[in-house]
């Protein structure tokens, strides 16, 4: 049996369907009535999860159909977008100048109930004005001075990190704590941040003239890193027609901050078969050269694989991505699916896979014809 009969049980997590845990057998003892609350409170709560998966599928409509006033076209880097914030991820925006990458982010900061704050990065950004800085002040009554700690930008629900990699490695290490432990420590105190946390970044390609590459540990806090290309020739009209014209797209709020955290919390409870999540693992395992996973391609191309957080995060975005698509099981194709995003950032070419012009694109399309699908229950 392969990944694809996980399509049809629709078991949310370990919770049984309301006619599994309402329905006694017919030969059955008739149930005590302790048993029979219990089994009418599993039901219930059965239906509450049902009823909430359908609001997040209906939440995430309305976003696309906010967002489109503004953008048109790029529905795959939208979905991508909305996965990471649904799985409680950070995403990365690649892209040369000028592809919305910046109007994204923005009409997405619009859309949602939260604070919104965009970080320009240039080459003078300090990490102070980032996280924010102790200042000194002075009681003009008694004259005592006292450091207060004046909090930066990163103090907010959703961040811009824009053209991130126009910035030192040094000032691009501020956001890693934040990132990671969202929290930030100043003065040696350790000030949470507010919840849900999500930062969007943007950087231009590292051929450019001006930029900086992000360290790996930094890469690595990004659960996608998405690439965005030129549109179309028709949608690039339209978007060429539309704002050139008098009209402007008022999006609205759709979305609030405690909707999207009991969402990300729903989200965990998807249900994973092992065989998927082993999938997920040996796609991540064969990227490492020198494993004994590693299929010769990799040994022979790549400096440096994909570590633990990519198995994970290919599992939370596949979750999300098969709520998306109305399923309450993960299957192999969510994780096939989103594989590009996860390791484009993860995995390290060396100098002969830029000689034979490999890139890393081509190498994760390789790795996933490569590592075979686990049968169902087996190991």
């Amino acid at each position: 049996m392969t990944s694809d009969s996980s399509r049809d049980n629709p078991t949310l997590g370990a919770t049984p369907s309301p006619a599994q845990s309402s329905a006694p057998s017919a030969q059955s003892p008739a149930q005590t009535p302790s048993q029979s609350s219990a089994s009418s409170s599993g039901a219930d709560a059965a239906v509450t999860e049902r009823a909430m998966f359908e609001a997040l599928r209906t939440g995430k409509e309305r976003v696309i159909g906010e967002l489109r006033k503004r953008i048109v076209g790029q529905d795959a880097v939208i979905e991508h977008v909305l996965i990471a914030l649904f799985a409680g991820g950070h995403c990365l925006l690649t892209g040369v100048p000028g592809l919305a990458k910046t109007l994204l982010i923005k009409s997405l900061g619009e859309v949602l109930d939260l604070s919104y704050k965009r970080i320009q990065f240039t080459p003078d950004l300090m990490p102070a004005d980032i996280t924010g800085l102790d200042i000194i002040e002075e009681d003009r009554a008694t004259g005592k001075r006292e450091i207060h700690f004046v909090r930066g930008p990163i103090f907010a629900n959703i961040i811009l990190a824009d053209e991130i990699n126009r910035t030192p490695p040094k000032t691009q290490a501020a956001l890693l704590e934040a990132m990671q432990e969202y929290q930030v420590t100043a003065g040696g105190e350790r000030l949470a941040l507010d919840k849900p946390f999500f930062v969007l970044a943007t950087q231009n390609p590292i051929e450019l003239e001006g930029t900086y590459p992000l360290p790996e540990a930094q890469l690595d806090r990004f659960m996608f890193n998405v690439v965005i290309d030129y549109l179309p020739a028709d949608d690039e009209l339209a978007v060429a027609m539309s704002t050139t014209s008098a009209n402007t797209q008022e999006v609205e709020t759709v979305l609030s901050g405690d909707e999207i955290l009991a969402f990300q919390q729903l989200v965990k409870k998807v249900y994973v078969p092992e065989n998927v999540g082993r999938h997920a693992v040996d796609l991540v395992r064969a990227s490492r050269p020198g494993q004994p996973e590693a299929p010769d391609f990799v040994n022979n191309w790549v400096s440096w694989g994909a570590g633990l957080r990519a198995a994970q995060y290919l599992l939370l975005g596949a979750k999300v991505r098969a709520v998306f698509n109305d399923r309450y099981n993960v299957s192999i194709e969510d994780v096939k699916s989103l594989a590009q995003p996860v390791l484009r950032h993860r995995i390290l070419t060396n100098f002969y896979a830029e000689s034979e012009s490999i890139k890393v694109s081509d190498i994760i399309d390789r790795l996933i014809e490569y590592v075979k699908e686990p049968q169902s229950g087996l190991s």
